[in-house]
């Protein structure tokens, strides 16, 4: 006598999303350039497993802005045993970007536009040119400050 076996549920493709439920990632980081590179490549997993495939234009977009903000908190924003936060949201079809650094004393405000003359400076001329919107608040819960970005992936 043979039994049947059940069949197992077919997988298909996932269908195109026209946009987010809700989502919501946050982690701390240490200034440190390897925390830097850390939180760059975990965005490229937390937005992948949330729709935005590797490869695509707004997943190198949205993981070049989390690199660009990232490396700034390291460099101008970093407190010797302190570390930034990353928080990634996304809803509808957008995804917002926050990195927060804790450098309450001399702080250096990010500016509009560097000059692309000089050696470095020109990170948050990249974040402007690939983000939707980018601007940055003082820290609420804290000393320090947080540089945010909003890019729509439905395009």
């Amino acid at each position: 006598m043979t039994s049947k076996r059940p069949s197992l549920p077919v997988r298909s493709a996932p269908a195109a999303r026209s946009g987010f439920l809700w989502h919501d990632f946050t982690m701390r980081f240490s200034s440190t350039p390897r925390g830097a590179r850390l939180a760059r490549r975990l965005t490229g997993e937390r937005i992948d497993a949330w729709g935005v495939p590797y490869g695509s234009e707004r997943h190198d977009a949205l993981t070049l802005i989390v690199a660009e903000l990232s490396s700034n908190a390291v460099r101008h924003g970093q407190v010797p045993g302190r570390d930034f936060r990353l928080r990634l949201s996304a809803a509808g079809t957008a995804v917002r970007v926050e990195v927060t650094d804790t450098r309450g004393e001399d702080l250096q405000i990010p500016a509009e536009a560097g000059s692309t003359d000089e050696e470095g400076g020109r990170g948050l001329l990249l974040v402007a040119a690939v983000a939707d919107h980018w601007g940055w608040h003082p820290r609420a819960d804290g000393p320090g400050k947080t540089v945010w970005a909003v890019l729509d992936v439905s395009l």
